[in-house]
């Protein structure tokens, strides 16, 4: 029985070519792929490579995280203390993104302090998932204060525009 289980793993290592493994192991690092597959003549080589994208990708949020405190107190503080000073209807963002004040960069704004707004009328965009979202103006009135900077992140719920 020794004999009969010892030949079949030869077998099969014997017909994997380890220059091959290697080549493909050396594409995967020239190109930057996570991993390759390649059949031949019944014999698949799968290469694979761990990614070292998490630690960066930890960096990335905690990045974010960093910056997120700097300004969310100060946008937060006149959140909290704004709905009980403020007259008018403060519009909040649906959904988590990045705001922008215009349609496009370098074009004008779609509102500033001061402007009267009509309901329905475009005050700014959060683009969420590469999707460009338009938040309206909940009523006619006058733009009283503006709560957020072009290109900014902001959270569920985060206040944008005060309308009056």
């Amino acid at each position: 029985m020794s004999n009969t289980k010892a030949p079949a793993d030869p077998v099969e290592t014997p017909s994997i070519d380890a220059r091959l493994v290697r080549k493909l192991a050396d594409i995967l690092k020239d190109t930057g792929l996570s991993e390759i597959e390649v059949e031949h003549a019944g014999l698949k080589i799968r290469v694979a490579r761990e990614l070292t994208m998490a630690p960066a990708a930890t960096t990335y949020v905690q990045a974010p995280q960093a910056y997120a405190p700097a300004a969310a107190p100060t946008a937060s503080a006149a959140a909290v203390e704004a709905p009980a000073a403020r007259a008018g209807e403060v519009v909040k963002s649906p959904m988590v993104g990045t705001v922008y004040m215009s349609p496009q960069p370098g074009a004008d704004a779609f509102i500033k302090v001061g402007d009267t707004v009509a309901a329905g009328q475009t005050l700014l965009i959060v683009e969420a998932m590469k999707t460009m979202n338009p938040i309206s103006a909940p009523k006619a009135g006058k733009i009283v204060e503006i709560l957020v900077a072009d290109a900014q992140p902001v959270e569920f719920g985060e206040p944008l525009v005060v309308v009056e």
